[in-house]
């Protein structure tokens, strides 16, 4: 079972890091009527949230650039954005990397205890750093659905 987890989240970060590469990098930035953020902002976001689910609800730090927090995290917006915040091949490049670091982290620990049960926005508390990483896969497919639509307001 421990595999199979760590084969769904390759395939889930295959569509991701594909998505991203044929996205231009011109429309990233396009917030059309009817959205808060755009397509940077929801790959970055994907980046941020599944470290987040990872790494620092065990209270481990996070292996991110730390402008991803500023630029990604929760609550944030592009047009509350202050700088450049990284272009979509270095995302990209992050979200390789991150599969990488998380499938040598999380390798006989999904049934460890998290410091603190996580509670997300929707009150769903979770307790085990396995529990995390499966909702971090749901959450990065919710995002890829809102980057897909962005994308299809975008180029009518």
């Amino acid at each position: 079972m421990k595999q199979t987890i760590l084969l769904h989240m390759d395939t889930l970060r295959s569509i991701t890091l594909k998505s991203i590469d044929k996205i231009p990098e011109e429309l990233a930035d396009v917030v059309p009527e009817g959205f808060n953020n755009n397509i940077r902002w929801n790959f970055g976001h994907i980046a941020f949230v599944q470290e987040r689910l990872v790494y620092s609800v065990l209270g481990e730090k996070m292996g991110l650039p730390i402008e991803y927090e500023e630029f990604f995290s929760p609550g944030t917006k592009p047009a509350d954005w202050n700088g450049n915040p990284p272009t979509l091949a270095e995302i990209s490049s992050v979200l390789t990397e991150q599969t990488a670091r998380i499938k040598a982290f999380v390798p006989d620990r999904y049934s460890e205890s998290l410091p603190t049960p996580f509670t997300n926005r929707m009150g769903i508390s979770f307790y085990t750093l396995g529990e995390t990483l499966l909702f971090s896969f749901y959450h990065e497919g919710m995002h890829m659905e809102t980057i897909k639509r962005l994308y299809k307001t975008i180029s009518k």
